[in-house]
């Protein structure tokens, strides 16, 4: 089937009203459920074979994640659909306000490789609740993944309802965007988020990017440096560092730097051993061009521990760096792989400065026993969402909107906010018929000074 017969079969279905009830709603979000329950294996060996995801790391971020999404759905949707009263002006009287959220209508989700199968379905679970029919395009780069995708989606939904459809996405997704989608949901790089941006202009279709950026993590002298050291440690390898929210780059004040270096050596033992080539435990690099571009950054700084890498295994070994510039690459592109410069800071004022001179991050990790320093990090930073005293935490709370600021992305979603995502927020004043205040016709003599007593 081609994009244009999609497109018109999801119209159809959308205009027939089928999505509308609770009841649809409900059910579909359950048998979503009930079709990744089925394939959990087969889910599992894909990640493992697309990016040697341990079955725990696979299962807790993929499909355990997928599972609190769509409960927290289903615990809520009938409340989130009911209409909400709101109080209506004086002048308007006998006038009654609600706001009724509507489905958007066809919406296009488009997914990375860096979990490629939990940044496809939890959007989706967001579209369904919504109300939507959905073009789901996961990435080629996740083959096998993408391919489980497909079939779960081809024997679990109608077509003209949720449809996935596979391909090279610099070809599928242009085609896709000729028609235009109710809306657009992206997750990936920032570059290719812009084109998905510029598809979507002459449309005027509105787009969610959930992008990345160089996500900090600040490390005060008041802190407990075993924890944020195996907490920045987890952060920053799972996946082997491919996660949009990853621990970027430390900065850690210059009294405690040679201690939490210390610490984050003995954590990466203990988690990956002497030799993490040999963990079943540690992921590995998507393909070679992104070993090639993480293999540079390895010659941009001293390193402190790791550095191995074999191409042929995809594999780069946990690396801690020093010494690095700012003006060099691995600290003005977002690292996305398993290395993590380490740098010093003196003052907190100095920390503030040095991350406010890259572009907002998606998230930022604050390690500190300090209210003060919170507060100021908190209050002075721009940044999409994060942590005190942890790492990657806040992307599990449904109950916490996820998303970028500037150039780490536009919208949010999980739980509530995906449901505000994927609906419209439609305005509707009933006025009553059995009086008719006649201030508001002409002619309007001397009602001004009546007018102005009203809306003062």
């Amino acid at each position: 089937m081609n994009t244009q017969d999609v497109y018109n079969i999801q119209q159809a279905f959308f205009a027939s009203g089928k999505t509308l009830p609770y009841k649809f709603r409900r059910q579909q979000l359950k048998l979503l459920k009930s079709a990744v329950k089925k394939r959990e294996k087969d889910i599992l060996a894909a990640l493992h074979a697309d990016l040697h995801k341990h079955p725990v790391e696979a299962y807790s971020s993929e499909i355990g994640f997928l599972y609190v999404e769509i409960a927290y759905l289903l615990s809520n949707l009938k409340r989130w659909m009911k209409p909400e009263d709101v109080s209506s002006p004086f002048i308007m009287y006998p006038s009654k306000s609600r706001i009724h959220r509507v489905p958007l209508g066809l919406t296009l989700i488009i997914g990375p490789w860096n979990y490629p199968f939990q940044l496809i379905m939890a959007p989706l679970a967001g579209a369904i609740a919504g109300g939507n029919c959905a073009v789901v395009k996961p990435s080629e780069l996740a083959p096998r993944t993408s391919a489980v995708i497909a079939s779960l989606i081809r024997e679990t939904f109608d077509p003209a309802y949720i449809t996935a459809l596979e391909g090279d996405g610099s070809v599928v997704i242009p085609e896709l965007m000729q028609h235009r989608f109710n809306h657009v949901f992206f997750t990936g790089s920032a570059a290719i988020g812009r084109k998905v941006l510029e598809l979507a202009t002459p449309h005027l279709m509105p787009v969610t990017l959930e992008l990345g950026g160089k996500s900090p993590v600040i490390v005060d002298d008041r802190v407990n440096i075993r924890v944020a050291a195996r907490r920045i440690i987890w952060g920053k390898f799972w996946n082997a560092g491919q996660t949009c929210i990853a621990p970027d780059y430390v900065l850690v004040h210059n009294s405690v730097k040679d201690e939490l270096v210390a610490a984050m050596k003995k954590a990466i033992l203990q988690f990956f051993g002497e030799d993490p080539a040999a963990s079943p435990d540690y992921a590995r690099i998507i393909n070679r061009k992104r070993f090639g571009v993480l293999n540079t950054y390895l010659q941009q700084g001293t390193v402190l521990h790791g550095g191995a890498t074999d191409e042929n295994e995809l594999f780069i070994s946990p690396t801690l760096l020093e010494e690095v510039d700012w003006n060099s690459p691995v600290m003005q592109e977002e690292i996305f792989g398993p290395v993590l410069p380490v740098l010093a800071f003196s003052t907190l004022e100095e920390a503030i400065r040095l991350v406010r001179q890259q572009p907002q991050p998606l998230s930022l990790y604050l390690f500190t026993k300090r209210s003060s320093t919170e507060k100021a990090v908190t209050e002075q930073l721009s940044f999409g969402g994060g942590c005190i005293n942890n790492t990657l935490g806040h992307f599990t709370n449904p109950e916490l909107p996820f998303g970028g600021v500037g150039y780490s992305g536009m919208g949010q979603y999980h739980g509530k906010y995906s449901f505000t995502t994927f609906t419209h927020p439609k305005s509707i004043m009933k006025t009553g018929t059995w009086i008719d205040v006649a201030m508001k016709y002409p002619p309007f003599r001397n009602k001004l000074k009546l007018v102005r007593w009203l809306m003062r």
